[in-house]
């Protein structure tokens, strides 16, 4: 794995406390797409679980797995009894329990390429249900978010993930869709947007921009000079436009 994806575990805390949970919401339209119970259900790079509780508090039994141990320790703090943890990557995972559900929140990405939609499928019941969700959190003030930009751009041109298959962002359908949508393994692709508002005070977001990988893999004295220069140019309180983009399919019945 990138030495980004595997950056995150030094700032477990930080991303417990600094990075939003997922509304009832998702869990609807979720379940309402599956059109059947939901039982069983295993999660690609769970991080703390922010998602796994979503999921498992609703009578959910998740598998939640997370290469970063740091990570799965802060996870196991957080999750009812119905949560099963494993670290391990998800292309360490076996072959063998197969699950009413598979998702990943904001993890995808970070998974190889190869072979990553039949690894999805083999974990998978026949007619099971794949998710993906996430979105990037960007300033909704386009001034304050310029400021940032500027002060931002000696260290970093930009702090966001880039779409893995060069998507571009105005294209209808966002990866990963498109590569479902490619995918032998799945049909009946959806794409859906929940709308989402937050307001954080300057320290806070602050605080969120920690947790991102791009400042993560910065060396420490430079983490420190570019959240300084962002602090100078925030006002008191921020508003965030999070809105969570999620894509949905159903594993076929046969090849």
């Amino acid at each position: 794995m990138s030495d980004r994806a595997l950056s995150f575990g030094v700032m477990a805390e930080a991303y417990e406390r600094f990075r939003p949970g997922y509304p009832v919401e998702l869990f609807d339209m979720v379940m309402a797409y599956a059109a059947q119970p939901v039982q069983t259900a295993l999660e690609i790079g769970a991080g703390t679980g922010k998602a796994t509780r979503l999921f498992a508090q609703r009578g959910v039994t998740v598998t939640a797995t997370e290469p970063d141990g740091a990570m799965l320790a802060e996870l196991r703090k957080h999750v009812p009894a119905n949560v099963r943890t494993m670290q391990a990557a998800f292309e360490d995972l076996r072959p063998g329990e197969r699950y009413g559900l598979v998702y990943a929140a904001a993890a995808l990405h970070w998974t190889n390429p190869q072979d990553r939609w039949s690894r999805v499928a083999a974990l998978l019941e026949p007619g099971g249900v794949f998710a993906s969700f996430g979105g990037p959190i960007q300033l909704a003030d386009p001034a304050v978010k310029e400021a940032v930009r500027v002060a931002r751009s000696p260290f970093l041109a930009s702090d966001e993930v880039p779409s893995p298959d060069g998507t571009p962002s105005e294209n209808d359908m966002q990866w990963p869709g498109t590569e479902l949508q490619r995918s032998q393994w799945f049909a009946d692709v959806q794409q859906t947007v929940i709308e989402r508002r937050l307001t954080l005070s300057a320290r806070d977001y602050i605080g969120h921009l920690s947790t991102i990988s791009a400042y993560l893999v910065l060396p420490a004295l430079e983490q420190e000079e570019v959240f300084s220069r962002i602090m100078q140019v925030l006002p008191e309180t921020v508003e965030l436009a999070a809105d969570i983009t999620v894509h949905i399919a159903r594993r076929r019945y046969k090849r």
